[in-house]
């Protein structure tokens, strides 16, 4: 397996794609653009992008295998040293496409009332973030809703809908197209428009 390359400017460029992560988790909706860095097929842009800046060796990765490949799987431990999760339970960030179903969503770790921190977050690649139904968003950092319409998988979308964990329990889940990217905190109350 041939290595890719990471960011050019390691240190510059995950320090920019931070703050843009951190916007885009304190501004629920809003779409950031996370350019000029590399794309490790078949994770888009934006996904390699969050993980060389938050993965590393305390964050177990549990990618799903249409989007796992060895090259990735090469790339993610060289560059960022971020072990496979060895169960969906143990993932501190997971990746999914649009494929992602409700035994994915109920596998990955939602916290619990003494470390409501240890739910994962998670990435999904999806085709664009614009042209499925919309949905309402409410609750820190907007001031007083926004409207998003990724097509999200239904199981997701039901998700949302329901956040069946109490807060502060829950998903954080981060969506990717290219290399844009909007987040979607376990903080944020969704409601279909």
């Amino acid at each position: 397996m041939s290595l890719l390359d990471g960011f050019a400017s390691p240190v510059a460029q995950a320090q920019q794609t931070f703050r843009l992560i951190l916007k885009a988790l304190s501004e629920p909706g809003v779409t950031v653009r996370l350019t000029g860095g590399p794309q490790w097929p078949p994770l888009n842009a934006a996904t390699t992008a969050v993980l060389l800046t938050l993965a590393d060796g305390e964050t177990p990765l549990l990618i799903e295998p249409a989007l796992n490949g060895e090259q990735v799987l090469t790339n993610l431990r060289f560059h960022t040293g971020a072990p496979q999760a060895s169960s969906a339970a143990q993932a501190a960030f997971a990746v999914y496409g649009p494929r992602l179903q409700e035994a994915d969503l109920h596998a990955l770790p939602h916290g619990d009332e003494l470390a409501p921190e240890q739910g994962a977050t998670l990435i999904v690649q999806l085709d664009d973030l614009e042209n499925g139904a919309p949905l309402r968003l409410r609750g820190p950092g907007i001031a007083h809703s926004r409207t998003i319409a990724p097509p999200l998988p239904e199981a997701l979308r039901r998700y949302l809908l329901a956040r069946p964990q109490p807060f502060p329990l829950g998903l954080d889940v981060i969506l990717t197209c290219g290399d844009a990217l909007l987040a979607i905190p376990r903080t944020t109350h969704l409601e279909e428009c």
